[in-house]
């Protein structure tokens, strides 16, 4: 597709759909909040990295030149005092992690970002940025030695998040550091603090110390995408007061406006409540993982609309396995050639136009079911392609149906496939012997075991394995 498709992005800054206009005609600069690597990733991490990903590959998808940026925060209090705790080094602690997260997030599909950058290697630009705000009045250094950034003196601040500075000041619930000149005003730089680990502390003109988490992103994104740049994403916890600060900060040093479109995915939810580790009730990509496989956790992700919340619990995984496999079973009769999409079949029409919509990914998901009909009805192989192809773009239906259905690579128990094909070839010889008793006594041993058996007009017979199965067969 031609890079012109018109393209509405709700805009968090609008409170509104927008057509969609990039900075440089055909080309998208795209820059995303990463994790903070002090832990596995949890499941709304996982939402975040699906997310956007899906992003990138649509505006890929409609032949923009896109540059993505997804940071890593590898230095901050939270995975300091990790490392304080486990008596490790941080960069031993976040490496471990960084390599977590790249495990989960490739198991998930989740392409890499084409540049990656780590905090610590941007601290000399954040230096940079922060003596600009000096510079311009909205930094001031107070009597502990912090380097704080002067909220009042920023007009515009809160528009992002719609909250007014006296709205704030209200709410104002964190006790008082006296050195600030208003509780508002956030920490830019963090004096070092005795007892805090070395590879924690740079020099700088205000002395030692380390880098608050907000002027992190601000660096990273204006250093590798520019002053102005297309779209900046992130999870809706970040909007305020991550985003809200980040604004602040680099329309501060600059004076000009900082991002055209932000984009923010909603929470996961774990019943009534936010998922979140403060709660104790978040699930680890990991434990996701252990029942069921990782297709199915993104597919999950997928048919929710990025922006709404998502309800995380063991029983809408299910659901999204069995309707996974009922996409992967429509692909088993009529397996597709390699041929491109054809955009203008109606099914990608209302694909491309589902997806145009703020990436209405629900949407899309349903033309696929659609598709899906429509090659079971047919067994047309032309429908196949189309169905394997516009999933592609989601990151679905990439592996063989026979590898889905059979649970090849997923997250759960291993099924012995020799065990399995030789209890199916006992059930056809006693069904040809007429012991129909015993044929049915094995389906259910299998059935009991994870294997579901169906059997095929040309008297053959198939298995697949069921959604929660669990056991391990030996």
């Amino acid at each position: 597709m031609k890079s012109n498709q018109k393209i509405n992005i709700y805009n968090t800054l609008a409170r509104e759909k927008q057509p969609f206009v990039p900075f440089r005609p055909g080309e998208v600069r795209l820059y995303v909040c990463g994790i903070t690597v002090y832990d596995y990733c949890h499941i709304g991490h996982g939402r975040m990295l699906v997310a956007f990903d899906v992003v990138q590959r649509w505006l890929r998808a409609l032949g923009y030149r896109v540059l993505y940026v997804r940071n890593i925060t590898d230095i901050d209090d939270k995975i300091i005092r990790r490392a304080v705790e486990n008596g490790e080094r941080i960069a031993a602690l976040t490496e471990r992690f960084i390599r977590a997260m790249h495990e989960d997030a490739d198991a998930l599909g989740v392409e890499r970002p084409d540049i990656e950058p780590r905090a610590t290697a941007y601290v000399p630009q954040m230096l940079d940025l922060i003596a600009a705000l000096e510079k311009n009045g909205y930094a001031y250094q107070a009597a502990d030695g912090d380097v704080n950034y002067a909220v009042r003196k920023f007009a515009s601040y809160g528009r992002l998040s719609g909250k007014t500075l006296d709205d704030l000041r209200r709410a104002e619930r964190i006790a008082g550091n006296e050195a600030k000149g208003d509780p508002l005003d956030f920490a830019l730089w963090k004096r070092a603090k005795p007892g805090e680990p070395p590879e924690a502390v740079w020099e700088s003109r205000w002395g030692r110390g380390r880098p608050g988490w907000h002027i992190e992103c601000s660096a990273m994104s204006t250093a590798l995408l520019g002053e102005r740049f297309d779209i900046h994403g992130g999870g809706l916890d970040l909007q305020f007061p991550h985003h809200e600060n980040e604004i602040a900060q680099s329309e501060g040093a600059t004076g000009q406006p900082f991002v055209h479109h932000w984009m923010h995915n909603g929470h996961v939810h774990v019943g009534d409540e936010k998922m979140s580790k403060s709660l104790g009730n978040f699930c680890t990509i990991r434990d996701a993982f252990a029942r069921f496989d990782a297709e199915t956790v993104r597919f999950f992700i997928v048919r929710a609309h990025y922006r709404s919340p998502l309800h995380y619990s063991p029983a809408h995984l299910e659901d999204a396995h069995r309707a996974l496999t009922r996409l992967y079973t429509a692909l088993k009769e009529s397996p597709p050639d390699a041929e491109a999409l054809d955009w203008q079949e109606p099914h990608a029409q209302r694909f491309r136009d589902a997806m145009n919509d703020d990436f209405n990914t629900p949407e899309a998901v349903a033309v696929l079911f659609d598709l899906a009909g429509a090659v079971n009805r047919s067994r047309n192989a032309l429908l196949a392609r189309q169905l394997k192809g516009l999933a592609g773009t989601l990151g679905l239906l990439t592996r063989s149906p026979h590898a889905f259905l059979r649970g090849d690579q997923s997250g759960g128990a291993e099924l012995n496939i020799h065990m399995i094909n030789a209890r199916i070839e006992a059930r056809r010889l006693a069904k040809r012997a007429k012991n129909y008793i015993e044929a049915d006594r094995i389906r259910a041993e299998l059935l009991e075991q994870g294997v579901i058996l169906e059997d095929r007009p040309d008297g053959s017979t198939e298995w697949r394995r069921a959604p929660s199965a669990r056991q391990h067969t030996e």
